[in-house]
Parts: structure tokens; C-alpha cells; sequence
């Protein structure tokens, strides 16, 4: 099975899981997502809110493909760009970090290690840009209802730490210099080194005879 990865855009929102195209829960502040709900339109705001971020931060989201169809998706944004944030007991988000917001693996794609794929994929996006660590808020008890808010147990199985606990809504941090497997260290240094090793054998020295 192919696995393929790559930024949430305009042009790819439709590949989006429905639930992810009209989920509002993190976009919103509290009222204005209820009224949305009630009376406007969900998806035109979820449209709107990727729009405006991509415009005045870059890169939000990465969408996950398997053998070409859509298998899941996440979002994530800085904390002033993300109304919900500021609802949450343990608010705030720590000054140095993004938030990581909604992770959504279809349950058909479940299971092959899908999600971690994607937590990967953010961290990597925001090393390059200079970010020092990722944080979500976690939910303790996913199963009662259903929620926009990763599972506390999903984070913390692929790295994320407690910084401030709650008997329902911790928020936890990825310090992202400890995101980078130690696969993705080695094949760096394979690289640089065969890039080293093309470089010396291109300009051989010539001994006059």
C-alpha cells in the first residue's frame, strides 16, 4: 500500500472527509459556531478559515492518501488563529508553539499506523519553519461523545508530553527536536555522505606523467 502526504490547499479541500470539511469546532469561537451550525453555512467557513491562514501564516494541514484515495487528514494553526483555543481550562497554548487541532483517520484506514504518519508530517513541516514544539489538547475521554479533539492516549503514545494536566481536556507538547526518527537521521547522513562522495570522484587530480 502507497502512502502519500501533502498540504491541505483550496484546490484539495473536496478530499477531505465530510466531517472534516464542515467540522467548525476549532475555527469558530464558541457562539459563532453554534450559529453557523444553526443557520450559515459550516463548509464555507471551514473554506474561509484555511483561506485566511494560508494567506497570512502558510501551511495548515496535510492530507494522507493511500493508494490514491483519502484516508485522513489534520490541522493545525498558531494559537491566535484558532478561536476554540482560548475556550479550554488549560488554555493557553505555550508562546513558542503551534497547535495542532483535528486529526481524523477514516475507520477504514485505521489501525496501519496512519495518524503517527501524520503527527510525523506536521512536525517535519514545522522544523523546517523554525517552530520549537507542537501542542494539542487532549481529550480523556473520547468515547462519550463525539468529539473534535484528539484522544490524550493517541498523543501520548507518539511522543507528547503532559504540561498541564485535567481530568478531561489536558494539554499536552511535542518538543519537535525529538520528533525526528532516528530513521530520518540516518538517511540524512547517507545523503549527505554519497553527496560527498559524488563531489570527491568528480574532480580527480591529474599527476603530471
Amino acid at each position: 500500500m502507497s502512502r502519500r502526504v501533502v498540504g491541505v490547499t483550496l484546490d484539495n479541500l473536496e478530499h477531505l472527509s465530510k466531517h472534516s470539511r464542515t467540522c467548525v469546532f476549532w475555527e469558530l469561537a464558541p457562539h459563532l459556531r453554534e450559529q453557523a451550525e444553526e443557520y450559515g453555512d459550516t463548509e464555507f467557513e471551514k473554506e474561509a478559515w484555511v483561506s485566511s491562514v494560508l494567506l497570512e501564516w502558510g501551511s495548515c494541514g496535510r492530507i494522507i492518501y493511500c493508494d490514491g484515495i483519502p484516508a485522513g487528514s489534520v490541522f493545525y494553526a498558531p494559537p491566535a488563529a484558532v478561536p476554540r483555543s482560548a475556550a479550554f481550562p488549560t488554555s493557553p497554548v505555550s508562546p513558542d508553539a503551534v497547535l495542532m487541532t483535528s486529526l481524523e483517520v477514516l475507520p477504514e484506514f485505521r489501525g496501519g499506523g496512519l495518524a503517527r504518519v501524520l503527527v510525523q508530517a506536521v512536525a517535519k513541516d514545522l522544523t523546517r519553519r523554525g517552530v520549537k514544539a507542537v501542542e494539542a489538547f487532549g481529550d480523556m475521554r473520547p468515547d462519550e461523545e463525539g468529539s473534535c479533539v484528539t484522544p490524550a492516549e493517541f498523543l501520548t503514545s507518539v511522543g507528547f508530553k503532559t504540561v498541564r494536566p485535567h481530568p478531561r481536556w489536558p494539554r499536552l507538547r511535542l518538543e519537535l527536536r525529538s520528533a525526528i526518527t532516528w530513521k530520518e537521521d540516518v538517511e540524512a547522513a547517507l545523503e549527505r555522505l554519497l553527496n560527498s562522495v559524488t563531489v570527491s570522484t568528480a574532480e580527480p587530480s591529474f599527476r603530471p606523467v
